[in-house]
Order: structure tokens, then sequence, then C-alpha cells
């Protein structure tokens, strides 16, 4: 605890918070990108990559999407390679849960309801009390409030394929992009973490009522839509957030995973959720998460994660992006009472179609991590840890808060 309390009293003194802790990025790299007029609305954060391949900076597109990233495999440059981790950090850097959690703290204690409740539901409510108690239990949970989590990870884009060809990785270990990342979390609902690949950095954050992140090609911008969890919290590393996520969820059946027999849990965004997060031409069809119990040990061992969305645009032909991800968690180890995983592995693929110019296109990313350091209940860490970026605060949000109004339109201010 001595070493925990001198982390953050050192923080502390020097007026900083864990936000702004170096994860292997040069010191020399801008904090935030100051490129946007004064005034000017934020972008929402896209939940993948930009369907005309390239990226929205103020009112210019700058060319780092995915047919960058094909292009970038036919013939490899140094500007080539960096429009491939553009595309990695966009897409697996800081991605969000489905849905928004219902439950408040302590950890929710699960209780069977038969009467006038679909079998579906009963077994996903039995299936949660079996991983509560093998993650830890209602007790270990319930007295964590907060979290520090610290890994290494492995980024590679290793497909893509058209209707007329498969073109994969020609750059094996080279074409690797390793990196680090720190997580801080604050239950229910807070969360900032820091994620550096390839001399590139992503921060993203939450407080509890925004959503928002940070890249150096886009600046500071937010999310739209209800507030939501980081997706990486839920591979392994927080099982309070893991079982609030599936509290409403049904059993669907059965499957093998790594010789695990496994039950599956669903869930989906609702459509009022799924209308928040859709804008202008881009509207989001579904967003459903998968999770994979083992029957004999209780885990989390995979988790899969889809979204679509549809493209209209003015006089053109309805464009859709399916994004799946599937992640695969091992290496569980108890810390402090409490189950986590300390390896795993993601595989992201991007599916394109509905365009009959170009068919149908799919892109594969892969992303493997490690867990070096975990720790909870951390002294000095408080809700100051989590406030957004000076950039996305205004006057007129912060005397709105203080009236106790709800969610506002947050702008840039200089």
């Amino acid at each position: 605890m001595e070493k925990k309390q001198g982390l953050f009293w050192a923080l502390k003194e020097r007026g900083k918070s864990p936000g702004r802790k170096k994860v292997g990025v040069s010191n020399s790299e801008p904090v935030i990108a100051r490129s946007r007029p004064v005034g000017e609305a934020l972008a929402p954060l896209m939940e993948g990559p930009d369907p005309d391949g390239a990226e929205i900076v103020g009112s210019k597109r700058v060319g780092s999407g995915l047919g960058q990233w094909v292009r970038g495999q036919l013939s490899r440059t140094p500007e080539n390679k960096t429009s491939d981790l553009r595309l990695l950090l966009g897409v697996m850097a800081a991605p969000l849960a489905p849905l928004h959690l219902t439950t408040t703290p302590p950890f929710p204690h699960l209780t069977l309801k038969l009467k006038d409740t679909p079998i579906e539901s009963c077994s996903a409510q039995y299936i949660l009390q079996q991983y509560s108690a093998a993650s830890g239990g209602h007790k270990a949970q319930s007295s964590m409030k907060n979290a520090y989590t610290v890994g290494k990870l492995k980024m590679i884009g290793s497909e893509f394929e058209s209707a007329t060809k498969v073109v994969k990785s020609r750059n094996g270990c080279r074409g690797v992009e390793s990196g680090s990342f720190v997580l801080w979390q604050m239950y229910p609902d807070m969360w900032y973490v820091e994620l550096a690949v390839g001399g590139s950095k992503v921060h993203a954050g939450c407080n509890g009522k925004l959503v928002w992140r940070h890249t150096p090609w886009l600046g500071a911008h937010t999310a739209k839509g209800p507030v939501r969890p980081l997706r990486r919290a839920l591979q392994g590393l927080d099982p309070w957030t893991t079982a609030a996520m599936f509290t409403n969820a049904v059993c669907i059946g059965e499957k093998i995973v790594k010789a695990e027999e496994c039950f599956i849990l669903k869930v989906a965004a609702d459509e009022r959720s799924l209308k928040g997060r859709s804008q202008g031409p881009a509207e989001m069809i579904r967003h459903v998460l998968l999770g994979f119990f083992s029957q004999r040990t209780g885990l989390l061992v995979q988790m899969e994660d889809s979204h679509l969305t549809r493209i209209q645009s003015n006089g053109g032909e309805a464009v859709y992006w399916e994004t799946t991800t599937n992640s695969y968690m091992d290496d569980y180890r108890s810390v402090e009472g409490v189950m986590v995983a300390h390896s795993g592995h993601s595989v992201v693929t991007l599916f394109r179609f509905g365009d009959t110019a170009m068919s149908h296109t799919k892109t594969r990313m892969e992303e493997a991590w490690t867990i070096e350091e975990v720790a909870f209940n951390v002294a000095g860490l408080s809700v100051d840890c989590f406030i957004p970026p000076a950039e996305l605060r205004s006057c007129e949000e912060d005397e709105m808060e203080e009236k106790g109004i709800g969610n506002v339109v947050w702008k840039v201010e200089y």
C-alpha cells in the first residue's frame, strides 16, 4: 500500500492526474492537437474507419482510412506505415461497449426470479452467479472502489480481401506495432486510458457524463450517445463491469472455445441507444455483445462484439460497415481476491458491402496483450483524475454542471 500511496502522492504533488502518465512516447509529442477553429462543435467519436477511407480534421479530409491501408500493403512506404497505424489505433485502441450500465455499486447481487421469467433469462442469471463466484465473489468485488492496470500489447494489420483478390501482410514480424497502455477506473462509470503504439498515443476517458477520445491526427472529440464502458476493461480485467453488462442477457446456447465447453450469453443495444449514436448519413443498425463463459471454471473466456452501420450518401447507394471483434482471455490469476486475465488476443474484422462499384471488402487486424501490473483501491485516486481535456470544456458547460442540468453540447474553448 505504501507503494501505491507514493505513486499517486507524487502525481498530486506535481499537480498532475494519472491521465498525464507517460507510456513510452516522446516528450516532444503535443498532448492536444489545436487544429480546430474557435467555437466549432466537435464531431462524434467514430467507432470504425471513415467509410470513404479518410479522416476528417476540421473541414479537411486526410487520407488515412481503409483505402490508404490497402495501398500501403501493396507498396509499403513510411507514409503508408503511418496510415496503417492510424487504422489500427482508430479501431482497436479504445472501443466502447455496446450498452451503458444500468446497475449501481456495490456489485449487483444476482437473485434468480423464476416466476414469469423466460428460461433463457433464468439460465443467464444462474451463469452470472457462477461467474461472480468464480471471479472473486460478492464480498471481494463489492469492496472494489477503483482499479489500476498496466499492460503491453502488439497490433498488426494482417489481411485485406476484396471480391477479386486477397492481400496478406508482406512484412511479417516487421509489420507488428508494439506498445503499452495504462488504465484507471473508478466505479461505477469513470475510466481513463492511455495507449501508446508505434510512436503515437491515444487518450480516452469518461467522467460519468461524457466519453471522449484524443488522437494525434484528430485531436480531442466526444462520443455521441449514452455513456458506455471501455470495451478493453471487459476483456478479463473488470469482473464488476462485465457482470453488470450482462445483467439483462439471455442464454442462447453452448459452444466449445479452446477445448472449453461454454455457455453463450447475449445482450444487444436497444433502439433508443442506437438512435442516439447515429448522426447524419451514418445510422447505427445494431450492436450485439456475446459472452462465452466456461462451464468448468465459470470465467469469461471469449467475447464477441459486432456492430453494423449504414451509410447513405446523397443520391448514392447505401454502404454497410460491419465491425466484428473476437477477444480471447487467458492466464487468469488472483489479484487481491479478484480473478484477472493476464493475457489475451483479439481479432477484428471490418466488412464493407452494399456498394456495387466495389462489391465488398474485408480487412482483418489482430492485437495481443499481456498484463504487467494490476491494483485495486489505489489511494489518492479521485474524480479529478477523470476530468476531460480543457479543450472540451466551456464556461457554459461548467455553469450547467453546477446547476445540475443534464447533458450539454461540448465545444472547443481556447
